[in-house]
């Protein structure tokens, strides 16, 4: 008989996949990359070949301040985050993870329960890189006794859960101010989906908070945008955070919107206008009167600086609307407002027909969800018709007719067209 010998070889083998020595070598280097951080003595080529094989899991102790490759930054941020837009970034993906990662730690942070260090520690990595900070959910400390507490509760009557000293949330101070680029600030006190599990005392940002908040703003003299929305801000705490924004050098944007500010408030920020340098003022959705807006209009008078003025879903009426719109015949510099949502009707109209006719400064405005009237819109169609600066007139259900409307709209839209034929002729200069 005859036997076969066959001969199994593996047809992909080759001298040539022996790996080079060199090869080998960076291997080694990325493999105790953590232990012994090699990059800078490596050469261009061998540097790319590490970074581009570096895992994402690497301490930030190791990576933060000793890899500034995009790259690597990338793929960290996709590896983390599904979306990720870095032009809101600055178009620096090492800027947007660290902005994030930090974020991520303060929306999870529990008073009393998390380790302070884990915020203390990443300071020093990420103070370089952060300039915006977006947290949009703050944790009260965790209930120790839920049936103490309930008994405590049923003899004080409150209706709000746990009482101000047990609910503090974590104090900024430490950590904003030792951002020295932090520009933004956007924060709302309160807990995201907490579906069944609602009480009162997830959304009570307390007084404590706010005493801690605004001193720490005070001190951060490199803010240019602060926004604390949707915390229950009443008057109380508004009179204490203007109190430490008063002559703040770079603050220049300020959005208190979704909150429980009424009269007194609105005093407090109408004094604050002019002891700033603020352009952009939002105040939507809280419950300023017309005693508040007349403090705001006081302010608005003098101004020489703000250009955006946000008061709707406000309860002014026509005391508020025709006070608002005797400041906007003196002042030169707001260049839109929004009034929408606040029981305006004909007499505020009526005035503000004078502010279209003689004010040339205003672009944008504002007038939802009120009660104008078929004789209101009238009159502000008579204010337009010399007007040749106001490029968007938003009237929808503001009850002026169809046709009124429509006429309007024809005159702003003229103007549109004459700011945009006036912009291709005469383009902004680029500095040099």
């Amino acid at each position: 008989s005859y036997y076969t010998h066959r001969i199994i070889e593996d047809p992909e083998w080759s001298l040539a996949t022996v790996p080079h020595l060199t090869e080998l070598c960076l291997q080694h280097i990325i493999h105790n990359f953590e232990k012994n951080p090699i990059l800078d003595r490596l050469l261009p080529e061998h540097q790319r070949k590490v970074l581009d094989r570096l895992s994402t899991g690497l301490p930030l102790t190791v990576t933060a301040n000793l890899i500034s490759d995009e790259a690597y930054w990338k793929r960290c941020c996709t590896e983390h985050w599904q979306v990720c837009d870095i032009s809101n970034y600055g178009d620096s993906w090492k800027r947007m993870f660290f902005e994030r990662h930090l974020e991520n730690i303060l929306k999870c942070f529990i008073p009393n329960t998390t380790d302070p260090n884990e915020v203390l520690e990443l300071i020093p990595l990420c103070k370089d890189y952060v300039r915006k900070l977006e947290v949009d959910q703050f944790l009260p400390p965790v209930k120790v006794d839920e049936k103490e507490e309930r008994d405590d509760l049923s003899d004080t009557g409150n209706d709000f859960g746990l009482g101000e000293v047990s609910v503090h949330h974590y104090d900024l101070g430490v950590l904003i101010t030792a951002l020295p680029h932090l520009e933004e600030l956007h924060l709302t006190y309160g807990v995201k989906d907490c579906g069944m599990n609602f009480e009162w005392n997830l959304f009570n940002f307390t007084y404590q908070d706010c005493s801690n908040l605004a001193v720490a703003v005070k001190i951060c003299h490199n803010l240019k945008v602060f926004k604390l929305t949707h915390s229950n801000m009443d008057d109380d705490k508004t009179r204490v955070l203007v109190r430490n924004l008063l002559d703040h050098p770079c603050l220049v944007e300020l959005n208190l919107s979704h909150n429980l500010i009424r009269d007194k408030g609105a005093r407090a920020v109408g004094k604050l206008i002019n002891h700033s340098r603020l352009e952009i003022l939002d105040l939507c959705n809280n419950q300023i009167r017309h005693l508040g807006a007349q403090a705001l209009a006081q302010a608005l008078a003098e101004n020489s600086t703000l250009t955006s003025l946000n008061l709707s879903l406000n309860c002014m009426g026509d005391k508020g609307g025709e006070v608002i719109s005797r400041a906007l015949l003196t002042n030169t510099t707001l260049k839109s407002i929004h009034l929408g949502s606040n029981n305006l009707s004909k007499p505020t109209a009526t005035l503000f027909s004078q502010v279209l006719a003689q004010n040339t400064t205003l672009m944008i405005i504002n007038f939802s969800c009120n009660h104008l009237g078929l004789d209101g819109g009238k009159q502000l169609l008579d204010g337009l018709a010399d007007n040749k600066t106001l490029i968007e007139f938003d009237l929808r259900l503001a009850e002026v007719g169809q046709e009124t409307e429509y006429l309007i709209h024809q005159i702003v839209w003229a103007n549109q067209e004459a700011a945009r034929l006036g912009s291709l002729q005469h383009p902004p200069t680029k500095p040099l």
